[in-house]
C-alpha cells in the first residue's frame, strides 16, 4: 500500500497528505516534511509553469503532474483554462503526437489495443481500466489526427488530452475516464521507417476485417462498461461515418470530428446570426475541405434548415462543398456518402468545367457563409474574402483548421479585407483584433466549448443514445450566450469560461433527453441529477 498510493495519480496527493493520513499510510519519511494545501500545492505548479521556456516545456511539465497526482492538475487547470487549453490540447499536443514514441514516459492509464490480437480486447480494456467505473471512453485509431493525418499509436495522446478537458470543462470524474488506440497499422512512412516507432509496422488494415475488430471493441465496451458514453476522436474519412452510423441509434456514442465540430460551427453560425439579425435559411453554405470534419459540419447545418421549416430538397440548395478538385458535382469520382447529397449537376452552372478552385467558385455562388477544414493555409485569400464581402453584408468566415500553421486565413485579415463586417471565428485561439477604433473579440470555434457538457448531459441524463434534437439544443444554448449589441462582439462565448458554459450545454442536453424519454433512469431535476455526475474532488 505504501508504494501504491504514492503512485495512484488518482490517490496521491503528495504534499499534500496530512501528518495522520502519511502515519495512518505508513508513508511517514516517504515525503518532504511540510505539508501542502492544494492552494499552496496549485500556486508551486503554476510559478514552476511559468519559468517554462516553450509551449513543449509547459506541457511536459503539466503531464508530469497528470501523471502523478490527477487532483492537483486538475485543481491548476481549472484556475488557468484559457491559458492550459492550448498547452494541454490544441495546438501543442499536435507536436507531441508526432514526437509520441520519442518522448515516451509512461501510457497514463491508456488502453492500447492491436488489431493483430483480437482476443485480448476484453483483457486490455480490463487491465487499463483497474477496475474503475468508466463512464466515458474515448477511442481513436490515429488515422486522422487534428490536421496532421495519420500518426498510427501515437494517436494516443488525443484521447488523454481530450479527456482532461471533459473534467477541467464539465467536471467528469478523471477516475471514470479510459483513453483508448486501436492500432490498426499505419500508412505514414515516416513511422513505418522510424526505429523508435511503437506501433505496428504494417500498412492500415481495412475492409471487413477492420469493422469486425471495431465490432468486437463495442461489443467488449458495452459489456465491461455498460453505462458508458463512447467517444470516437479522429478516424479517418473512410471509417469515421461509417462507424458513427452503425451504432448512433442504439448505443450512447459521439464522433467529435463529425458532430462535435458541426454543432461548434452551428453555434458560432447562431451567434453570428444573432449579431447580424439574419435568418439561416436565407443563408448560403460554403464548405472548403470536404472530409470528415467539413461534411459532418454541412450535413448539421442541413439538419438545421429542416429543422428550421425547409424541405430536404429545398435545403440542400443552399449548400456547396469544395474540395482539391473543386467544387464537386454529382459525377464527381470517388465521393464519399457523406459528399453525395451536397454534390452539384453541372447543369446548375454554364462553367461548370472552370469551378476548379475556390475563387472560381465564391464568383459563382456568392456565399454568405464559408468554412474552412481544408488544412490549406492561407487558402482563403484577400481576392476571396473580398469577393464574397462585396456580395453579402455581413460575411460569416470560419477559418477552423487546425493547429495554427495550417489556417486558412488569420482574424487580423479578415476583420481587415471585410471592413470589419466580418463574423469571424478560427480554429484556434486568436487575440483581438483592432480596427477603425474598435475591438473585434474572436471567438475560437473550439469543440471544447460543447463536447464536455455535450457528454455530461448525456451520462447525467441516463440517455440510450444521443441524437439529433439533443445536439440542436446543445448548439442552441451555447449560440444563444453572445451579446449582439456589444461592438466587435466574438460569434461564441470565450473558452475562459468553459465551465459555465458547459454546465449550459449539458443542462440543455439533458433536458432534451429527458423530454424524449430517452433517459434510462428516472430524473426528478435535470440540475441536481448534473450536480450528482459531476466530481467533488476531496483537496
Amino acid at each position: 500500500m505504501t508504494n501504491s498510493i504514492l503512485n495512484d495519480p488518482f490517490k496521491n496527493k503528495g504534499t499534500g497528505f496530512t501528518k495522520s493520513e502519511r502515519q495512518q499510510l505508513g508513508i511517514v519519511g516517504m515525503l518532504p516534511p511540510k505539508v501542502q494545501t492544494i492552494d499552496e500545492q496549485a500556486d508551486q505548479v503554476y510559478q514552476q509553469y511559468q519559468s517554462q521556456s516553450s509551449a513543449l516545456e509547459k506541457r511536459s511539465l503539466l503531464m508530469s503532474i497528470f501523471n502523478e497526482n490527477r487532483t492537483l492538475f486538475f485543481k491548476v487547470f481549472s484556475q488557468h483554462v484559457a491559458e492550459f487549453m492550448p498547452i494541454v490540447y490544441d495546438p501543442t499536443i499536435a507536436t507531441t503526437v508526432e514526437n509520441y514514441s520519442e518522448l515516451f514516459i509512461q501510457p497514463q492509464n491508456a488502453a492500447f489495443l492491436s488489431i493483430e490480437n483480437p482476443d485480448t480486447i476484453e483483457e486490455s480494456l480490463k487491465n487499463a481500466a483497474e477496475d474503475r467505473d468508466i463512464r466515458l471512453l474515448c477511442v481513436t485509431d490515429g488515422e486522422g489526427i487534428l490536421g496532421i493525418g495519420d500518426w498510427g499509436t501515437q494517436g494516443v495522446d488525443i484521447t488523454v488530452g481530450k479527456l482532461m478537458v471533459y473534467t477541467a470543462a464539465a467536471g467528469i470524474d478523471p477516475s471514470q475516464v479510459l483513453p483508448v488506440v486501436i492500432d490498426a497499422g499505419t500508412n505514414n512512412q515516416s513511422l513505418l521507417d522510424n526505429p523508435l516507432y511503437l506501433g505496428l509496422k504494417e500498412h492500415r488494415v481495412r475492409g471487413d476485417r477492420y469493422y469486425a475488430y471495431i465490432d468486437k471493441f463495442v461489443a467488449a465496451v458495452e459489456k465491461l462498461f455498460p453505462d458508458v458514453y463512447l467517444h470516437f476522436e479522429d478516424f479517418g474519412r473512410s471509417n469515421a461515418a461509417n462507424i458513427l452510423n452503425k451504432y448512433k441509434d442504439s448505443q450512447l456514442v459521439f464522433n467529435d470530428d463529425i458532430q462535435g465540430t458541426g454543432i461548434i460551427v452551428l453555434a458560432g453560425i447562431i451567434g453570428s446570426l444573432n449579431i447580424s439579425k439574419q435568418k439561416l435559411t436565407d443563408q448560403t453554405y460554403l464548405c472548403f475541405g470536404a472530409g470528415t470534419a467539413g461534411a459532418g459540419i454541412t450535413k448539421r447545418i442541413y439538419n438545421e434548415m429542416i429543422a428550421a421549416g425547409l424541405s430536404p430538397e429545398d435545403a440542400k440548395k443552399h449548400f456547396y462543398m469544395v474540395d482539391k478538385q473543386g467544387l464537386l458535382f454529382d459525377d464527381t469520382p470517388d465521393l464519399t456518402q457523406e459528399q453525395k447529397p451536397f454534390a452539384r449537376s453541372r447543369s446548375e452552372f454554364a462553367n461548370a468545367n472552370e469551378l476548379t478552385n475556390l475563387t472560381a467558385v465564391v464568383k459563382a455562388i456568392h456565399p454568405t457563409i464559408m468554412v474552412g477544414t481544408s488544412t490549406q493555409p492561407g487558402a482563403f485569400t484577400e481576392e476571396i474574402v473580398k469577393e464574397m464581402a462585396a456580395h453579402t453584408e455581413r460575411p460569416i468566415i470560419f477559418p477552423i483548421s487546425n493547429p495554427t500553421k495550417l489556417l486558412e486565413a488569420t482574424a487580423e485579415d479578415l476583420i481587415k479585407w471585410t471592413n470589419g463586417k466580418g463574423l469571424i471565428a478560427t480554429g484556434v485561439p486568436s487575440d483581438v483584433v483592432q480596427y477603425n477604433g474598435i475591438d473585434y473579440q474572436i471567438g475560437q470555434a473550439n469543440n471544447a466549448l460543447i463536447y464536455p457538457g455535450l457528454g455530461l448531459g448525456a451520462i447525467a441524463s441516463s440517455s440510450s443514445v444521443l441524437n439529433d434534437q439533443m445536439i440542436s439544443a446543445a448548439a442552441h444554448s451555447l449560440g444563444g450566450i453572445v451579446d449582439p449589441n456589444q461592438p466587435g462582439a466574438a460569434v461564441l462565448p470565450p473558452v475562459s469560461k468553459l465551465s459555465a458554459f458547459s454546465d449550459t450545454v449539458a443542462e440543455a442536453v439533458a433536458q432534451s433527453a429527458v423530454d424524449q424519454k430517452l433517459n434510462q433512469n428516472p430524473i426528478s431535476s435535470v440540475s441536481d441529477a448534473i450536480q450528482e455526475t459531476q466530481w467533488k474532488p476531496e483537496y
